[in-house]
């Protein structure tokens, strides 16, 4: 015969109280987030009207310090994991976000270097503005010139981000030409 099989002992208090407060954080920086970013997460909409609410809260006063309590007693019904990837990606902390940026920053390099990665972005995006792309590299390049803050070089950088979202760009190393 083998032992009977021991059932895990259930948390201690301490370890349910450091997972609420956990939650109750997690609640917070949704909260903080701003209403694009929160409204791209799934949320229950029991938990996006608590967050909302306490929005509105101009004062940082026990009200709201209740108000984000309930919002950590809300999410213990909630998978966190979601919740925290999600936070993670708009931080810009998940390996993919990392890689998007990096490879966006790749891109613009390129194309600050070589005019002919502006055919190769629009045969992987046709419906881009590719004269817009055009004066923006040229300023950029301008910019770089005569030393002055790189706007249009920033500028590049959000319109490639922008297109990103929309059809997919193409690698840096992928070599077509047009």
């Amino acid at each position: 015969m083998s032992p009977p099989e021991e059932a895990p002992a259930p948390p201690s208090k301490t370890q349910r109280k450091r997972a609420m407060e956990e939650l109750q954080v997690l609640g917070e920086e949704l909260v903080a987030l701003a209403t694009e970013r929160l409204n791209k997460i799934a949320l229950p909409e029991d938990l996006l009207a608590a967050v909302h609410e306490t929005r509105r809260m101009s004062r940082h006063d026990d009200a709201r310090r209740r108000q984000l309590q309930y919002i950590g007693r809300l999410m213990r019904d909630v998978d966190p994991a979601p919740i925290r990837n999600a936070l993670a990606a708009v931080r810009g902390e998940s390996a993919e976000a990392t890689g998007k940026l990096h490879r966006l920053e790749r891109l613009r390099a390129e194309l600050m270097a070589d005019e002919k990665v502006l055919y190769r972005i629009a045969s992987a995006s046709p419906s881009i503005d590719l004269q817009h792309l055009r004066s923006l590299r040229r300023a950029a390049l301008l910019e770089q010139a005569q030393g002055k803050p790189p706007r249009s070089f920033r500028a590049i950088f959000r319109f490639l981000k922008e297109l990103e979202q929309g059809d997919p760009l193409p690698d840096s190393h992928d070599e077509h030409e047009p």
